[in-house]
């Protein structure tokens, strides 16, 4: 009864499908799927062709064959060496994974901050906790602070400095009261540029030229600390988490982005549903930023991408976000290591070399939309 209604005047009845179909949900959909199911295809491929990128190049085949050995414990005759197995195993495949998860949780982070902040220039930096995380690492480099983690100990102190930027961002945003919009967006960058100047005095008061260096390639990004373990584990199950909570939330996303009347209306609480939003992103960025230092842009470009190809919902926005965000860091990583071998750049700089031609290209759309 629900999809059929009655003419008033020929007294005929009529479907309601096509009048849904008119609305171009169906076709949304479907699109939406398709994009997904594409991306998925291609980032299983670069992960695969970004594993045999390098030094010692080798072949697609060899890398699937390799992977397929030591996940799956294909039979066969093995036709790769020992050294090909160490690389792809012990020492790429880790570093490519950790790429894709990476880009994909800086990504839907930015999505997500994006939508809480009704600002679509805000990315992982706007909350200070890159440049918190990078105040902790700091501190172990130049001076030895968690020593006792062992090798854990860079990621463990930028984790603790990433907890408390975001910390101290969120007493600043509650001090009034009420977790609003521009309250984050201010205690953001108040936080960050403080940190940023503290991790400047670390460099500055440290008599360590090497420490020093270390300390600057660590800040502008890098893969370099990825190996099987519990960080990658751990980076791996914090993303596929914060991937599935912000798909699950997509319709409060929108209802936020859109404003907080619209949230109001709608039964959500914009000040509650924020502050979840802040813990959870927090957590997010500080795990991805402690296994591979600041990297930028990626929060700011994908999503932008993302909603060009299926749309403002963040339902899809998400997803679609998350793999090409995955896409992205695994070839900026592939470019960074062998544009200038033997020596390899930080990924940072590749981020940003395609970053900000991106950004003056929306602020000049930004401006015309405006006139």
């Amino acid at each position: 009864m629900n999809d059929v209604t009655v003419d008033e005047v020929t007294g005929e009845a009529r479907s309601l499908r096509p009048v849904v179909s008119d609305l171009g949900l169906g076709g949304q959909r479907r699109r939406a799927v398709a994009w997904i199911s594409g991306l998925a295809v291609l980032l299983v491929l670069s992960v695969v062709l970004g594993v045999g990128v390098g030094a010692v190049a080798i072949g697609p085949g060899s890398v699937a064959r390799i992977i397929g050995h030591h996940l799956l414990g294909t039979p066969g005759t093995v036709t790769w060496s020992l050294p090909q197995d160490a690389i792809v195993w012990q020492v790429r495949l880790p570093r490519v994974l950790l790429g894709a998860f990476v880009g994909a949780g800086l990504a839907v982070c930015g999505t997500a901050l994006q939508a809480m902040v009704r600002n679509m220039l805000a990315d992982p930096y706007l909350l200070g906790i890159n440049s918190g995380a990078s105040s902790g690492a700091a501190a172990a480099i130049l001076f030895g602070i968690g020593v006792g983690a062992g090798e854990n100990t860079l990621p463990f102190t930028a984790f603790l400095g990433a907890l408390a930027a975001s910390f101290l961002v969120f007493l600043i945003a509650r001090s009034g009261g009420r977790v609003t919009s521009v309250r984050l967006l201010l205690a953001g960058v108040a936080v960050g540029y403080a940190l940023y100047a503290l991790t400047s005095f670390l460099i500055f008061a440290s008599d360590s030229a090497e420490g020093a260096r270390s300390v600057m390639f660590w800040l502008l990004g890098s893969l370099g600390l990825a190996h099987w373990g519990f960080s990658l584990n751990v980076v791996m199950a914090v993303v596929a988490l914060t991937v599935g909570l912000l798909t699950l939330w997509g319709r409060r996303l929108d209802a936020l982005s859109i404003g907080d009347e619209t949230a109001l209306t709608l039964g959500i609480s914009p000040d509650r549903f924020r502050t979840v939003l802040l813990l959870v992103v927090s957590l997010c960025i500080g795990v991805l930023v402690a296994a591979s230092g600041s990297i930028g842009f990626v929060g700011l470009v994908v999503p932008h991408l993302a909603r060009r190809l299926v749309g403002a919902t963040h339902a899809r926005v998400v997803p679609v976000a998350a793999l090409l965000g995955g896409i992205f860091i695994i070839w900026a990583d592939a470019i960074a290591r062998t544009l200038l071998q033997p020596q390899e750049l930080p990924i940072g700089i590749i981020t940003s070399l395609v970053g900000a031609p991106f950004l003056l290209v929306l602020i000049r759309r930004l401006h015309a939309t405006s006139a």
